[in-house]
Protein backbone atom coordinates (compact mmCIF):
# COMPACT_ATOMS: atom_id res chain seq x y z
CA UNK A 1 0.00 0.00 0.00
CA UNK A 2 1.26 3.48 -1.04
CA UNK A 3 -0.60 7.03 0.60
CA UNK A 4 1.05 10.08 -1.06
CA UNK A 5 0.57 12.09 1.37
CA UNK A 6 1.15 16.08 0.86
CA UNK A 7 0.24 19.51 2.02
CA UNK A 8 -0.43 22.30 -0.23
CA UNK A 9 -1.09 24.55 2.21
CA UNK A 10 0.86 27.48 3.62
CA UNK A 11 0.91 25.88 6.70
CA UNK A 12 2.34 22.75 8.20
CA UNK A 13 0.49 19.65 9.27
CA UNK A 14 1.49 20.36 13.06
CA UNK A 15 0.39 24.01 12.52
CA UNK A 16 -2.90 22.69 11.50
CA UNK A 17 -3.63 19.80 13.53
CA UNK A 18 -2.45 18.48 16.98
CA UNK A 19 -2.35 14.88 15.66
CA UNK A 20 -0.26 13.07 13.63
CA UNK A 21 -1.64 13.15 10.36
CA UNK A 22 0.68 10.63 8.72
CA UNK A 23 0.34 7.97 11.17
CA UNK A 24 -4.06 8.58 11.34
CA UNK A 25 -3.45 8.44 7.17
CA UNK A 26 -2.09 5.32 7.25
CA UNK A 27 -4.32 3.99 9.96
CA UNK A 28 -7.80 4.64 7.86
CA UNK A 29 -6.34 3.74 4.59
CA UNK A 30 -5.41 0.11 6.13
CA UNK A 31 -8.46 -0.28 7.86
CA UNK A 32 -10.49 0.68 5.08
CA UNK A 33 -9.21 -1.53 2.84
CA UNK A 34 -9.61 -4.27 5.55
CA UNK A 35 -13.33 -3.34 6.20
CA UNK A 36 -13.74 -3.42 2.80
CA UNK A 37 -12.33 -6.47 1.47
CA UNK A 38 -10.64 -4.66 -1.36
CA UNK A 39 -7.30 -5.42 -2.75
CA UNK A 40 -4.38 -4.30 -0.25
CA UNK A 41 -2.09 -3.68 -2.80
CA UNK A 42 -3.72 -0.06 -3.36
CA UNK A 43 -2.14 3.31 -4.24
CA UNK A 44 -3.90 6.65 -2.84
CA UNK A 45 -3.23 10.26 -3.20
CA UNK A 46 -4.72 12.30 -0.46
CA UNK A 47 -3.76 15.95 -0.34
CA UNK A 48 -4.36 18.66 2.22
CA UNK A 49 -5.70 22.20 0.59
CA UNK A 50 -7.26 25.26 1.92
CA UNK A 51 -10.33 26.83 1.48
CA UNK A 52 -9.20 28.90 -1.70
CA UNK A 53 -7.86 25.85 -3.59
CA UNK A 54 -10.62 23.68 -2.75
CA UNK A 55 -13.15 26.27 -3.93
CA UNK A 56 -11.28 26.49 -7.33
CA UNK A 57 -11.65 22.85 -7.87
CA UNK A 58 -14.71 22.52 -6.60
CA UNK A 59 -15.69 25.15 -9.40
CA UNK A 60 -13.79 23.81 -11.87
CA UNK A 61 -14.89 20.05 -11.93
CA UNK A 62 -18.07 20.41 -10.67
CA UNK A 63 -19.36 23.70 -11.24
CA UNK A 64 -19.66 24.47 -7.16
CA UNK A 65 -18.58 27.74 -7.03
CA UNK A 66 -17.64 27.41 -3.26
CA UNK A 67 -15.43 25.53 -0.93
CA UNK A 68 -16.47 22.00 0.56
CA UNK A 69 -14.58 19.98 2.80
CA UNK A 70 -13.78 16.70 0.97
CA UNK A 71 -13.41 16.03 -2.78
CA UNK A 72 -12.40 12.52 -4.42
CA UNK A 73 -11.47 11.59 -8.17
CA UNK A 74 -11.74 7.67 -8.34
CA UNK A 75 -9.67 6.07 -10.98
CA UNK A 76 -12.03 3.24 -11.26
CA UNK A 77 -15.48 2.82 -12.48
CA UNK A 78 -17.60 0.07 -9.97
CA UNK A 79 -20.76 -2.05 -10.93
CA UNK A 80 -21.05 -2.08 -7.24
CA UNK A 81 -19.44 -0.67 -4.38
CA UNK A 82 -16.10 -2.56 -3.00
CA UNK A 83 -16.28 -5.15 -6.02
CA UNK A 84 -14.03 -4.89 -8.98
CA UNK A 85 -12.39 -8.23 -11.03
CA UNK A 86 -9.11 -8.52 -12.19
CA UNK A 87 -10.49 -7.92 -15.63
CA UNK A 88 -12.19 -5.04 -14.88
CA UNK A 89 -8.70 -3.41 -13.18
CA UNK A 90 -6.98 -4.38 -16.27
CA UNK A 91 -9.47 -2.53 -18.54
CA UNK A 92 -9.31 0.33 -16.82
CA UNK A 93 -5.31 1.03 -16.36
CA UNK A 94 -5.14 1.05 -13.18
CA UNK A 95 -2.27 -1.05 -11.96
CA UNK A 96 0.32 0.86 -11.83
CA UNK A 97 3.30 -1.02 -13.83
CA UNK A 98 6.06 0.03 -12.09
CA UNK A 99 4.72 -0.91 -8.68
CA UNK A 100 2.21 -3.15 -9.17
CA UNK A 101 -0.42 -1.30 -7.12
CA UNK A 102 -4.08 -0.81 -7.62
CA UNK A 103 -4.34 3.43 -8.41
CA UNK A 104 -7.79 4.19 -6.51
CA UNK A 105 -7.34 7.65 -6.62
CA UNK A 106 -7.10 11.42 -5.01
CA UNK A 107 -8.54 12.70 -2.08
CA UNK A 108 -8.37 16.40 -1.09
CA UNK A 109 -9.19 17.95 2.76
CA UNK A 110 -9.51 21.48 3.23
CA UNK A 111 -8.04 21.89 6.52
CA UNK A 112 -10.10 25.16 7.38
CA UNK A 113 -13.24 22.98 6.86
CA UNK A 114 -11.61 20.44 8.89
CA UNK A 115 -11.32 22.48 12.22
CA UNK A 116 -14.66 24.60 11.34
CA UNK A 117 -16.48 21.38 11.16
CA UNK A 118 -14.92 19.89 14.29
CA UNK A 119 -15.97 22.93 16.12
CA UNK A 120 -19.43 22.96 14.90
CA UNK A 121 -20.01 19.58 15.37
CA UNK A 122 -18.19 18.78 18.87
CA UNK A 123 -16.11 16.49 18.28
CA UNK A 124 -12.12 16.84 17.87
CA UNK A 125 -10.27 17.75 14.71
CA UNK A 126 -8.90 14.11 14.58
CA UNK A 127 -12.59 12.85 14.53
CA UNK A 128 -13.43 15.15 11.42
CA UNK A 129 -10.13 14.73 9.24
CA UNK A 130 -10.94 11.34 9.76
CA UNK A 131 -13.98 11.17 9.10
CA UNK A 132 -13.35 13.20 5.92
CA UNK A 133 -10.70 10.85 4.44
CA UNK A 134 -13.00 7.74 5.24
CA UNK A 135 -15.32 9.15 3.07
CA UNK A 136 -13.22 9.98 0.89
CA UNK A 137 -12.03 6.54 0.59
CA UNK A 138 -15.07 5.12 -0.09
CA UNK A 139 -16.00 7.44 -2.81
CA UNK A 140 -13.10 6.16 -4.46
CA UNK A 141 -14.15 2.53 -4.16
CA UNK A 142 -17.11 3.12 -5.48
CA UNK A 143 -19.65 4.18 -3.43
CA UNK A 144 -22.07 7.07 -3.25
CA UNK A 145 -24.75 8.58 -1.10
CA UNK A 146 -26.96 10.01 -3.86
CA UNK A 147 -29.90 6.75 -3.33
CA UNK A 148 -31.23 6.70 -0.09
CA UNK A 149 -30.05 2.92 -0.28
CA UNK A 150 -26.46 4.18 -0.91
CA UNK A 151 -25.96 6.48 1.80
CA UNK A 152 -27.28 4.07 4.44
CA UNK A 153 -25.04 1.60 3.20
CA UNK A 154 -21.95 4.43 3.13
CA UNK A 155 -22.63 5.53 6.84
CA UNK A 156 -22.84 2.23 7.80
CA UNK A 157 -19.11 1.30 6.28
CA UNK A 158 -18.18 5.07 7.62
CA UNK A 159 -19.39 3.73 11.06
CA UNK A 160 -17.78 0.32 10.64
CA UNK A 161 -13.88 1.55 9.77
CA UNK A 162 -14.02 4.47 12.66
CA UNK A 163 -15.09 2.40 15.13
CA UNK A 164 -12.63 0.21 13.69
CA UNK A 165 -10.26 2.46 14.70
CA UNK A 166 -11.39 3.47 17.41
CA UNK A 167 -12.22 7.08 16.32
CA UNK A 168 -15.78 8.17 17.83
CA UNK A 169 -17.26 11.47 17.72
CA UNK A 170 -15.86 12.11 21.53
CA UNK A 171 -12.31 11.81 19.78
Amino acid sequence: MTVDLENSTSKGFKEWFDFDVEETVDLLVRTTLSVTGFYPNTQVGIMLVDEVRIREINNEQRSVDSPTDVLSFPMLFYEEPERISQKQLCGQNAIDPDTNEIMLGDILVCAEKVLSQAKEYGHSARREFSFLITHGMLHLLGHDHIEADERKLMEERQRQILDGCNITRDV
